[in-house]
């Protein structure tokens, strides 16, 4: 197995070759599909989508290759191959995303990003495309933790998880914010927790099986689901890509793309939470 320090040393490395070119992404950018089998034709449109490039197995740079790769970047592809349109993959710090998408500044994201009713206020979500639990990252050899209750009863034991999220605002009911250590970005997190600087970081269950694809004897996940929740995409209110974007979603899950898509970035034993 890669280390995830690789993985990380990549990441870093294609955001800045990516600032410097302006933050188009090489993926992408060609039509896809045809007017006659389109669910709806959208006539090649263009799509702009943001993506972090750092969120194992959503969306990150593929050491092997040096090129984006993930489960955003296949589901946009299947969801443009239907509609008849042309994704641009744009990268973009998670921090500000949301923002930047109700501002218009692209017409949609695609990050694993949490339904959430406060969200919903400033932008429109599709339906939702899968179900998550979040759960404890924790190092293999860890014995102290077996869920949220032993690192609460334990002022020595620190919590890592990334700045902006839903993780983090689960993190904050159970812990003071002197006790959570927010990152970035979700691989510099797995990083410190790797390196021993936090002793557990609090993630969404399906990006922690990618990361535990990475460092299978490094890391484990531990204890009960701690909120469960959908993923959708995101949109500025009122665009007209989010019913299109729809019916391609429940396309693919009648058809079992979706599902298939899960079993190769989660792996094929993975179950989705029932709804």
């Amino acid at each position: 197995m890669r280390s995830i320090r690789l993985v990380i040393l990549m990441v870093i490395v294609a955001t800045l070759l990516t600032s410097c070119g302006g933050g188009k992404m090489p993926r992408g950018g060609r039509c896809l599909g045809n007017a006659r089998d389109a669910i709806v034709d959208l006539k090649c449109r263009e799509i702009r989508i943001a993506v972090e490039n750092a969120y194992i197995p959503f969306n990150y740079i593929d050491p092997k290759t040096q090129q984006p790769a993930g489960w955003d970047y296949d589901a946009w592809e299947e969801i443009c191959t239907r509609l008849h349109c042309k994704p641009v993959f744009v990268e973009a710090a998670w921090e500000g995303m949301i923002q930047a998408v109700a501002d218009g500044q692209f017409d949609a994201a695609a990050d694993g990003i949490t339904i959430t009713e406060e969200r919903a206020q400033i932008v429109d979500f599709s339906i939702g495309y899968i179900n998550i639990e979040q759960r404890l990252l924790v190092r293999k050899d860890e014995t102290r933790i077996n869920s949220m209750e032993d690192i609460v009863n334990n002022p020595e034991l620190k919590l890592g998880t990334q700045t902006g999220t839903t993780n983090y605002e689960t993190a904050k009911k159970f812990l003071p914010e002197e006790r959570i250590q927010a990152f970035e970005q979700f691989p510099f997190a797995v990083q410190a927790l790797i390196a021993g600087d936090i002793d557990a970081v609090i993630i969404d269950e399906v990006a922690g099986q990618g990361y535990l694809g990475e460092n299978a004897d490094q890391l484990k996940l531990v204890g009960p689901s701690l909120s469960s929740d959908q993923l959708g995409f995101i949109f500025p209110k009122g665009s007209d890509l989010v019913d299109p974007v729809n019916k391609a979603i429940e396309a693919m899950k009648a058809d079992g793309t979706l599902d298939k898509l899960n079993a190769k970035y989660f792996g094929p034993e993975f179950k989705p939470p029932s709804e």
